[in-house]
């Protein structure tokens, strides 16, 4: 306890362990919602006849995939 900054330090890392949580929830359902959206779209553009939908499904699953990773990645960078 004698170096200075220490209390600030374990302050600092309970607020960035408390305010991660929440973060990691909102791009859950962010992931969710681009996730549905493509598959809505997906699913029109094949009922409208268009052939060349593959490259927009695989551009709305890597995004979805993307905030799935981008938590995951986050919570081992922080040790939360």
């Amino acid at each position: 306890m004698a170096q200075p900054g220490i209390a600030e330090m374990q302050q600092a890392e309970r607020q960035i362990g408390n305010a991660f949580f929440p973060a990691f929830d909102c791009a859950m359902v962010l992931a969710t919602i681009l996730g549905i959206t493509g598959a809505v779209r997906i699913y029109h553009n094949m009922q409208a006849g268009k052939h060349h939908f593959d490259r927009e499904a695989a551009n709305w699953f890597y995004a979805a995939l993307f905030m799935v990773l981008s938590g995951v990645f986050l919570r081992a960078l922080f040790g939360i």
